[in-house]
């Protein structure tokens, strides 16, 4: 036998993409993709309905059923070198367990068992690098090509829920959920994760990819819109594009009326979109003053059914204007010009009101999107899927006033731990007066609630104005005394 690692570094083409096929019912629809492009790993049973490269199974159970099976449609066998019995790390090592069986014998005679460390054996063989598993071995396979060095790794029959598709209804009764998890779902942070960790691009063949998001924001908020996209990366089980849209190079004129100039300074950025996008495709917009908390693919999945953008609206009785801060978009439906939108305000075809709060620029606004994916100002772990600080002088990152402040500090100073926020660019940004300083003093203890923090904490705000209330009436005494207040801060805490 050899060890899965080795083998993968002697044949380079292998770092091709690959293919992950599981039972779930995606896995109908393998035979209406051209396949020749990737190279297939099966996970347990699927290897019974399609020729594969790779038949990776962890329970040691699965390969006795499928040993024809095997045998006719894969190359190899893939295994844990302590495998699982009926869902359980056994004492007995793959070696050992292969000669009890005279179809896996022959396998191993003729060289086609490859062996792994698997996170849950409780013995190691060799220094081959250990996978990590939670769930389920969709989770294992994509940690496994990942750490060879994959890229690219796409999967039909890897779909949450609780069900397979008909090309296994024999084994439904006996095998579905056999580890004792009620849904498939709990496999997919743990993908979001790896995805994250290490930058592979992992989708459904079956669903649009990447997931494209596009983001409502400007240079000053680039920390809240870094916290953002790393609330999306950890929580999204297939890759994301994440772009703000500051960065793009498309001119954005201004009304002539005042009344219809943007209230910020990124309030007409969403409706560059589609041509960002080259007017196909999906995209999703959000602002930069949010946080997500779900699997943003449950967003990206939801069905257009004629309509060209899909909205989250809240509900009744806020006293809330329509909010068009977070929206499903149909690209190729959407021929919007920035010019030519801006100048039906100047001809007075539109006014702000009509634009920004009725989108009449879109021919089909369907309302569909559960107000839970836009949750103003309210948090409810486990319910809700976004949440918007939107309103600006409670916002988490400017004020010590937020309810719900301590979800984005900790948040933030997670992706500092990660590294998807550099100390560096919090420094700079506390420094230009985008953050307020107690942060400072938040992330060095993680002391994450911001209301009931204490007097040296709140000392480093004593001379802080959020960017929205600076301007030429601004004392510059108050902006010299911050300027030096902070220098001192950032010496004394180290950042």
């Amino acid at each position: 036998m050899q060890d899965f690692f080795k083998w993968f570094s002697q044949n380079r083409q292998l770092t091709k993409p690959w293919l992950m096929l599981g039972k779930g019912p995606s896995f109908s629809l393998v035979d209406q993709y051209d396949t020749d492009g990737y190279h297939i790993i099966s996970l347990n049973h699927a290897v019974r309905h399609h020729k594969t490269l790779l038949a990776h199974m962890i329970d040691f159970d699965v390969p006795v059923d499928c040993a024809e099976a095997i045998d006719r449609n894969a190359q190899y066998l893939l295994m844990p070198w302590i495998p699982h019995v009926h869902n359980v790390p056994t004492h007995q090592n793959l070696e050992e367990l292969l000669q009890e069986h005279e179809t896996l014998r022959k396998l191993y005679h003729e060289k086609r068992i490859l062996w792994y460390n698997l996170v849950t054996g409780p013995v190691k063989k060799e220094d081959s690098p250990v996978v990590p598993v939670s769930f389920f071995s969709a989770e294992a396979v994509l940690n496994l090509l990942a750490m060879a060095g994959v890229k690219t790794v796409r999967s039909l029959g890897i779909d949450g829920g609780n069900t397979y598709s008909s090309n296994f209804k024999d084994i439904t009764e006996t095998k579905l959920l056999a580890n004792g998890h009620q849904t498939f779902d709990h496999q997919f942070k743990h993908i979001a994760r790896t995805i994250m960790e290490k930058k592979i691009d992992y989708a459904p063949l079956n669903v649009e990819s990447p997931i494209k998001v596009y983001v409502g924001t400007g240079q000053e908020q680039l920390i809240p819109t870094k916290v953002l996209e790393y609330s999306i990366r950890k929580n999204t089980s297939m890759s994301v594009e994440v772009f703000p849209l500051y960065q793009s190079n498309i001119k954005m004129p201004m009304p002539k009326d005042p009344a219809n100039k943007p209230r910020t300074p990124f309030s007409f950025q969403r409706f560059i979109i589609p041509q960002l996008n080259g007017f196909r495709g999906k995209a999703i917009y959000v602002d930069s003053d949010m946080q997500v908390f779900t699997d943003l693919r449950k967003l990206w999945d939801k069905p257009f059914e004629g309509g060209d953008i899909l909205a989250a609206y809240e509900a009744e009785g806020t006293g809330r204007r329509p909010q068009f801060s977070v929206m499903l978009m149909d690209c190729q439906a959407l021929a919007w010009d920035i010019n030519h939108i801006v100048a039906q305000l100047d001809r007075g075809e539109l006014d702000y009101a009509k634009l920004m709060y009725e989108m009449r620029v879109a021919k089909n606004i369907r309302p569909v999107i559960e107000r839970e994916w836009n949750s103003l100002e309210y948090y409810e772990e486990g319910k809700t899927n976004l949440l918007h600080y939107t309103d600006m002088n409670k916002q988490p990152w400017l004020y010590r006033n937020n309810a719900f402040g301590h979800v984005w500090v900790r948040e933030l100073a997670e992706a500092m731990d990660k590294g998807f926020i550099t100390r560096r660019e919090i420094a700079e940004h506390i420094r230009w007066g985008n953050l307020r300083p107690s942060l400072l003093y938040q992330l060095k203890h993680k002391h994450f609630e911001v209301t009931d923090l204490p007097a040296e904490a709140k000392r480093l705000d004593a001379f802080f104005v959020p960017p929205h209330l600076r301007n030429a009436q601004t004392p510059k005494s108050t902006l010299l005394l911050h300027k030096l207040l902070v220098k001192a801060a950032l010496a004394y805490y180290r950042f």
